[in-house]
């Protein structure tokens, strides 16, 4: 069983930037593939960035960086120039296997990510 805890989120004015983490405790670190989604309401949720158990690394906005310390078995996303259409609930993500069918199997809570405009 994973555990996984965001940090980060908050209200920002366009232009801005903010630094998502996530904790993940309950599993070996480095074991299993982790990721970054996002959701609005009225939509699914959607990958926004993620890094697998083997180091590859994969970002659908140009704009946001994803990286991953398996010391401290935390997920990173630095957000920059964010625009309002960023505004989302942001989850934290990490499964077996996942990186190639994109399900994963633990899910953090949600951090919730507002800009401004």
């Amino acid at each position: 069983q994973v555990q996984l805890v965001e940090s980060g989120g908050g209200l920002v004015q366009a232009g801005g930037s903010l630094r998502l983490s996530c904790a993940a405790s309950g599993g070996a670190s480095g074991a299993y593939d982790m990721a970054w989604f996002r959701q609005v309401p009225g939509k699914s949720r959607e990958f926004v960035a993620g890094v697998s158990r083997s180091g590859e690394s994969a970002s659908y906005v140009a704009r946001f960086t994803v990286s991953r310390d398996n010391v401290e078995n935390t997920l990173y996303l630095q957000m920059n120039t964010l625009k309002p259409e960023d505004t989302a609930v942001y989850y934290c993500a990490a499964g077996w296997g996942s990186w190639a069918t994109n399900r994963y199997d633990y899910w953090g809570q949600g951090t919730q990510v507002t800009v401004s405009s």
